[in-house]
C-alpha cells in the first residue's frame, strides 16, 4: 500500500491502488504526462506562439503544412485523452464496485446488530414482565 505524505488527507483504497498500478507502466505514465501538459495554458502559450512565428517568419504558405500538423496533433492528443478517459471510466468503475462491497459488508453488519439487539430487547421485556408485581395485588388496597 502506498504510504501518505504526513499531513494529506486520506485517499480512498482504490485511489491508492490505481496510482500504483498507474506508477508501474511507463506507457501510462508517458500517457499521463502527455495528457497534463496538454491540458494545461502552458500547452496553449507555447502553441500559439510556435504557430505565430512558424506562419510569420518560417514559411512562405505555411497553411498546408500547418493543416497536417495540426491535423496529426489532434490527432494524437485525441488518442491521449480517450486512453485518460478509459484510465478515468476503469478507476471509478473499481471505486464503485469497492464501494459496493463495503457498502454490503455494512448491511451485513447492521442487519446481525438489529437482529441481536431486537433478541436482547425481548429478552429484556420478558425479564421485566416477569419481575413486576401482578396486577391487582397487596399494594393496590
Amino acid at each position: 500500500m502506498t504510504t501518505l505524505v504526513q499531513g494529506s488527507p486520506p485517499r480512498h483504497p482504490v485511489v491508492l491502488e490505481q496510482l500504483e498500478a498507474r506508477h508501474k507502466h511507463f506507457q501510462v505514465r508517458l500517457a499521463d504526462s502527455i495528457t497534463a501538459f496538454a491540458g494545461s495554458m502552458n500547452f496553449v502559450y507555447i502553441h500559439a506562439v510556435v504557430f505565430a512565428v512558424w506562419m510569420l517568419f518560417l514559411e512562405k504558405d505555411p497553411w498546408p503544412k500547418l493543416t497536417l500538423v495540426v491535423s496529426l496533433e489532434a490527432i494524437f492528443l485525441s488518442t491521449f485523452v480517450m486512453i485518460g478517459q478509459n484510465r478515468s471510466a476503469a478507476f471509478q468503475q473499481a471505486k464503485a464496485d469497492h464501494d459496493f462491497v463495503e457498502q454490503e459488508q455494512e448491511l451485513k453488519t447492521n442487519t446481525a446488530l438489529t437482529r441481536e439487539i431486537q433478541v436482547l430487547t425481548k429478552e429484556i421485556h420478558e425479564r421485566v414482565l416477569r419481575g413486576a408485581p401482578a396486577e391487582g395485588g397487596e399494594d393496590d388496597r
